[in-house]
């Protein structure tokens, strides 16, 4: 192993050294400051010559004095099963006081891509209890299914309800148990949110099927770029080794992008829209694209990534891209969270495109989907009609659109304000939607078989509602 001390330049999170000898990239690296500190990086590009490194602790404290050592090999994850129940730190280092980690192996964090010929269609529902989700935009095991959310709004709540209450629903046939994981990866949090977070985790139990990776607002921007690696080796190692089913939440993955774009403009790279890297949307797909199920493995990955749209914008790069790598979105709305909704999903421009294929009889019920279709109609006719309301007032609408209108409301009270305590099965989502559809004609039910109307359509509240 050789030793450098030819750094020649330092700007920001990047260190430049001058070597005899060609360097891989994505070596590991330690920095050994004059102060006798060791810092660990990562080559980030290698020329005849030079290389450019980027130092996950910081610069702070390397001069010209300080050596350089190439250690030959890329980053790894130390994996085990008995991670579940442990914090880590952005680069993957215990933080709970607990013992060191003993490592069944060690994994490139980088991954390896599934062969497209190997992997399982996602089909199996993953129960999140939250019925915005369940019912209207249904994860399935093995989906990529992103958070779109604001500055303010609560997808921290949402993540900590989805990670305390996903499980899978066993085919009651093979009696067996799948085991159910989280891997919960933060980037660029505040202190105060990671306090909510663990506090959270150790009260409600979450935190034994758990592995935690926090990097904190003021870690270095470039351990953010390793955080989501390392959390979804683990999960690999979790999933297809040990046959977990294991639902990964990263968030946020606007702190990620932001510390590609600090690191770009350290490189001097010309930027892409809005002062991004160009490579952007690569960077993001080998991130989501580690979801799935292999054929011949009975674990599975599934992604619940969540960002925070500057400025609420959804045509914003890092929405817009990630709009395009993954399988749907759910969409956090700022007028139903002014409401004092909890969840405030809005399920309107919100989309799982994996949804049919995880929904029905032997997945959910086989009246899940034309349900989940009916509400959806009926809001999106609600909502036209409150924009005519403020027009020409109600009393000018006929009845069956009051109807229509007190059905809106009534769907954002019971059926999308449940709290973010609040854990429903899916019977208990489809039966609320069955008592709203109530509200309805049977006529207006168009969108449902007739046989699902004769066993479920509660006769006795719809001819109150006749009555009324």
């Amino acid at each position: 192993m050789k030793e450098y001390q030819t750094i020649t330049e330092i700007s920001g999170p990047l260190v430049f050294a001058e070597v005899d000898e060609p360097i891989g990239y994505d070596e590991i690296v330690e920095i050994e400051t004059p102060t006798g500190d060791t810092l660990r990086g990562q080559v980030l590009e290698s020329s005849d010559g030079l290389v450019s490194i980027q130092v996950f602790e910081g610069t702070e404290g390397i001069n010209r004095e300080s050596s350089v050592r190439f250690l030959g090999e890329t980053m790894k994850m130390p994996v085990t099963e008995d991670l579940l129940g442990r914090v880590l730190d952005g680069s993957g280092q215990p933080i709970d006081g607990g013992p060191e980690i003993v490592p069944d192996r060690r994994d490139d964090i980088i991954g390896a891509a599934i062969n497209p010929y190997a992997r399982e269609y996602p089909e199996e529902f993953i129960q999140t209890g939250v019925s915005a989700i369940d019912g209207m935009n249904t994860l399935v095991r093995g989906q990529k299914l992103p958070i779109f959310s604001a500055s303010g709004l609560p997808h921290n709540d949402l993540a900590l309800q989805i990670a305390r209450q996903a499980s899978v629903l066993e085919d009651e046939e093979d009696g067996e148990e799948s085991e159910f994981a989280v891997v919960f990866g933060a980037m660029g949090i505040t202190a105060e949110e990671a306090n909510e977070f663990m506090e959270d985790f150790e009260r409600t139990g979450a935190l034994e099927r758990s592995v935690v990776f926090m990097n904190l607002a003021d870690d270095p921007a470039v351990e953010r770029t390793v955080t989501p690696r390392l959390a979804l080796t683990t999960a690999e190692y979790l999933a297809f080794e040990k046959d977990y089913h294991v639902l990964v939440i990263l968030t946020d993955m606007t702190n990620y992008c932001e510390a590609l774009r600090e690191i770009g403009a350290a490189r001097e790279e010309v930027p892409g829209r809005r002062g991004y890297p160009g490579y952007m949307y690569t960077d993001l797909a080998q991130l989501y694209e580690r979801a799935g199920r292999i054929e011949g493995r009975d674990g599975s990955v599934t992604q619940i990534p969540i960002l925070t749209m500057p400025g609420d914008d959804d045509t914003h790069p890092i929405p817009d891209l990630t709009g395009y790598i993954t399988e749907g979105q759910i969409y956090i709305d700022r007028d139903l969270n002014s409401q004092g909704i909890q969840p405030p999903i809005n399920p309107l421009p919100s989309l799982s495109r994996l949804m049919d294929d995880g929904i029905g009889e032997g997945l959910t019920r086989a009246d899940h989907s034309g349900v989940s279709d009916q509400m959806y109609a009926a809001y999106a006719q609600g909502e036209d009609l409150r924009d005519l309301v403020n027009i020409v007032g109600r009393e000018a609408l006929s009845e069956r659109d009051n109807q229509y209108l007190d059905f809106a409301d009534q769907f954002e009270t019971e059926f999308l304000d449940q709290g973010f305590n609040t854990n429903r099965s899916i019977e208990e989502t489809l039966t609320i939607g069955w008592d709203l559809l109530s509200m309805l004609p049977k006529e207006e039910l168009n969108r449902i078989d007739e046989e699902f109307i004769e066993e479920y359509y509660p006769e006795e509240q719809a001819e109150e509602v006749a009555a009324d």
